[in-house]
């Protein structure tokens, strides 16, 4: 099998078991807004998303390194599990540390352990299936996709539909799912036989760790990135104007459902493959972004059709911040494919360095646009941060493994996608028309890349 037919072979195969769980994101929303007010969505999402700022300290990142030492063919692979259970480990104790100075803050107060729970179970399923990925185990990786999410639903419906446990009862369904999931892989690849507590090479100890930790940083400032534009509307608009904003972030969390599967195993093919690199990327990616683009041309066109059907009406008007936040996704996109350059060349400190000015451009142009435009300017830097970082790894990436842009098609497919933006959100006259328009342009210049590499699939071997 080429390695263009194993890479589609295994993101089909991831496919059919997350695909599931992304989808159900969208499945539940209607359950979460009928059952939940505008504000305790917006504090429910404030929980989820400080709990995902603690993951990256409470395991050092050690996860990261656990996927790229764990595809190191000279890696003893009980020597890359034990330091990911034992760093996880001493991480959440010490995360333990700082309980009292958590409890004092404002939307966490009453939710501390809650938190806790979330960070430690998402820990341990994170390491199991990561390290699961890296032995290629790819069915069980995509069976344990579709348990989770069956667990995840009946547990949603449980907690919130039946026993109104609210807040609560949002976090605590995906601390129960995550943990099923973690004891189910533990068992099923028999990770016991990977564990030990002596006799561990130091020189993978220190490589491992001296990997993960600059992508600690790097994981705090793409969740400022993501994230403190929420916690910034919320303290300038209120809450009740972020739970609408946290509710419009899910729907282009389709782009990432689309990159989501694809990378998980574009991830294994870009570490395992080492000749004619730097073709296989410029090729790969060029399909991808073309999907991409298409996939964001598509959905912001339908913004108010999706909100409508997903959400109750309390939350329709979400829909305005959804446009640019879809830009914002597919560039988001491009930017961890970017990254798996990084981690092919196990440059996790350059990671960090990119990350920074997205993380800054963010909070500064957040604090600007914020209290002139409310959530809207949110998107708006969201947009921004991820198009600069994206910029800067272009460049930067070329010194290592030399992708040959197509700059034309690039410039082209960003400024329409713009154009869409500013026509659903100014609700321009006959703007159905207008978008119709555009998105047959995306599609007429997109659709033969993506044709055209199809076609290579089914080819014994690409020229």
């Amino acid at each position: 099998m080429n390695r263009y037919k194993k890479l589609m072979t295994n993101t089909f195969i991831i496919g059919i078991g997350t695909f599931s769980s992304k989808v159900l994101v969208f499945l539940m929303m209607p359950l979460y807004t009928r059952l939940m007010t505008n504000s305790d969505y917006g504090i429910a999402d404030l929980l989820l998303q400080t709990s995902n700022l603690l993951l990256p300290l409470a395991s050092l990142g050690i996860t990261d390194a656990v996927v790229r030492f764990g595809l190191e063919k000279s890696e003893d692979k009980s020597d890359v599990f034990s330091t990911g259970v034992i760093t996880t480990i001493c991480g959440f104790l010490m995360l333990l540390l700082f309980a009292p100075l958590l409890n004092k803050v404002k939307f966490i107060s009453g939710h501390t352990m809650l938190v806790y729970a979330f960070v430690l179970m998402s820990s341990l399923r994170s390491l199991c299936s990561q390290f699961v990925r890296a032995r290629q185990m790819i069915k069980l990786y995509a069976l344990d996709g579709l348990l989770s999410t069956a667990s995840t639903l009946g547990i949603t419906i449980l907690l919130l539909a039946v026993m109104h446990l609210g807040v609560t009862g949002y976090i605590l369904a995906i601390v129960i799912a995550d943990a099923c999931s973690a004891v189910f892989l533990f068992l099923a690849a028999r990770l016991h036989r990977y564990i030990r507590f002596k006799g561990i090479k130091r020189d993978t100890v220190f490589s491992m760790i001296r990997y993960s930790l600059p992508l600690i940083p790097t994981s705090v400032l793409w969740w400022v990135t993501n994230v403190s534009d929420r916690y910034l509307v919320s303290y300038m608009v209120g809450s009740g104007a972020n739970g609408l904003y946290a509710v419009s972030y899910k729907i282009p969390t389709l782009i990432i459902l689309i990159s989501g599967i694809f990378i998980d195993a574009w991830q294994l093919s870009a570490v395992m493959e080492s000749s004619a690199r730097e073709r296989f990327f410029t090729r790969v990616f060029d399909a991808y972004q073309s999907i991409i683009f298409l996939a964001a041309a598509c959905i912001i066109p339908l913004s108010k059709v999706f909100t409508r059907l997903l959400v109750s009406n309390s939350f329709y008007l979400s829909w305005r911040y959804i446009p640019f936040l879809v830009m914002a996704t597919s560039f988001s996109c491009f930017v961890t494919f970017l990254g798996s350059i990084y981690m092919v060349k196990k440059k996790s400190v350059m990671t960090m360095i990119t990350t920074v000015a997205a993380a800054g451009m963010n909070i500064g142009l957040n604090f600007v646009l914020i209290p002139i435009y409310g959530a809207d300017g949110a998107a708006f830097s969201t947009f921004i941060s991820y198009f600069t970082v994206f910029i800067i790894r272009a460049f930067h990436t070329r010194s290592l493994i030399k992708i040959e842009w197509n700059v034309f098609k690039q410039v082209v497919n960003t400024l329409l996608l713009l154009a869409q933006c500013l026509v659903m959100i100014g609700e321009m006259k006959h703007w159905i028309l207008y978008e119709a328009l555009m998105v047959a342009l995306m599609i007429a210049l997109n659709a033969p890349i993506i044709l055209g590499f199809s076609k290579q699939l089914f080819r014994e071997k690409l020229a």
